[in-house]
């Protein structure tokens, strides 16, 4: 069941190019627009990004962070031009589209390992050449 060609185009005209690939478990800023009285000033809102709802120009997400000791989730409309821009702090490594069960865990539970990277810093590989060579160094003098 597909949308009117018309009304596609029309929804077509409302969506953003400029956001980011979000993912369930992603740690994420959301900078977003509030309007206090006769003034706007931004906002940052961060948090794990716990479920997305897809549908075009209707598609929002999920944001769950801990305030003070109590779990706030807040939905954002993905296309909103009430969102200034999404920032991607870290990348979640998870298995599941929806973490509903992070509302159930608190403190080191509740943590989403990160994504490995494929590329090791300089550092780790050259304490990993360090450790190598003073063993491979020691062993013939042991055997003497």
């Amino acid at each position: 069941m597909g949308l009117h060609p018309l009304l596609k185009e029309i929804e077509s005209s409302y969506r953003r190019t400029d956001l980011p690939e979000l993912r369930a478990g992603d740690s994420v800023r959301v900078h977003t627009l509030i309007k206090e009285g006769d003034k706007e000033r931004v906002q940052i809102f961060e948090g794990v990004v716990i479920g997305q709802h897809r549908g075009g120009s209707r598609a929002s997400f999920t944001v769950r962070k801990i305030s003070y000791g109590v779990g706030v989730e807040r939905i954002f409309p993905l296309h909103t031009s009430r969102i200034e821009k999404i920032e991607i702090v870290a990348r979640g490594e998870v298995r599941r589209a929806r973490l509903n069960y992070l509302r159930e865990l608190e403190g080191k539970a509740a943590r989403i390992k990160g994504e490995k990277s494929s590329e090791e810093t300089p550092a780790q590989s050259a304490g990993a050449a360090a450790a190598v060579a003073p063993a491979s160094g020691s062993a013939p003098e042991a055997a003497s």
